[in-house]
């Protein structure tokens, strides 16, 4: 088996009404799909009951127990998976079509982490297109992170650097990406495909302050502290010239400055 997708589900049955429908369209039906429910009490299970012979048909396994939080679902979900690669798809995210898996299946390579493209919905429905092509480096989780919905991750990574760490409410996913993929140099490869639509209600989306708490904890625990210091210091400066990079006339007009400047520091100190 190739592919997993892993949909973790508490209280969404709209969303996961939504994601369920997506999956279940794909014209590729060469993956095995595992849903995570957390016990949810708002129709969640009485949804998934009606569609069970959907579901058989999919090869989907169920379960809907209590669990500690987001973490402890996806872990879950890891834990059952039998794909050489897993997608997490969670409750009001969906695929763009239904011809997503296929052309994943036929285009992925052989790499750690496959990521794919994203739009994201917003709460007035405003849609913005996210690409993720970029070399991926420390810096790229000092500043953001690799999209969680749009990337294939291969399962064996899990059992060699560990499941995503449970005492984290919003950022373990950036967390353990940041490990593998920033501080391991797991091989990260991009296709231009867009993947799923991603909804921007979620908890990672709307508590800010949590996120940027437990983000400063995991730098602080992963990063030594003279390259940590760099980092605050520099960032803004090395994130202007990637920016100044993209006009390269005016990227030359600053860097014919620079020089003068420079030429004029040392002839001045003589």
């Amino acid at each position: 088996m190739k592919l997993t997708i892993i949909t973790i589900n508490y209280n969404n049955a709209s969303g996961l009404q939504k994601t369920v429908e997506s999956v279940l369209a794909q014209t590729s039906k060469e993956f095995e799909y595992i849903i995570i429910d957390g016990a949810s009490t708002d129709g969640s299970v009485e949804y998934l009951e009606s569609i069970n012979s959907k579901l058989k048909i999919q090869n989907c396994k169920l379960i809907s127990e209590p669990d500690t939080g987001i973490y402890n679902a996806m872990n879950k979900g890891i834990r059952m998976a039998k794909g050489e690669y897993v997608q997490f798809l969670n409750s009001g995210d969906w695929l763009v079509d239904e011809r997503v898996v296929k052309d994943v299946l036929d285009a992925i390579p052989e790499c750690d982490i496959f990521v794919g493209n994203v739009i994201q919905i917003g709460e007035n429905g405003k849609k913005r297109y996210c690409v993720n092509n970029k070399e991926v480096t420390l810096l790229t989780f000092y500043r953001g992170t690799i999209q969680h919905t749009s990337a294939f991750i291969k399962r064996s990574l899990f059992d060699q650097y560990g499941l995503y760490d449970e005492s984290l409410k919003i950022v373990s996913d950036w967390k353990w990406y940041m490990q593998v993929a920033g501080l391991q140099k797991a091989d990260v490869q991009f296709t231009d495909r867009y993947i799923t639509y991603f909804d921007m209600t979620g908890i990672s989306s709307i508590n800010k302050q949590l996120d940027k708490e437990e983000r400063r904890r995991v730098l602080e625990e992963l990063i030594p502290e003279p390259i940590l210091a760099d980092l605050d210091n520099h960032y803004f400066d090395i994130d202007q010239m990637e920016r100044l990079k993209r006009y390269p006339l005016i990227y030359k007009m600053v860097w014919f400055v620079e020089r003068v400047l420079f030429k004029w520091e040392k002839y001045s100190k003589k």
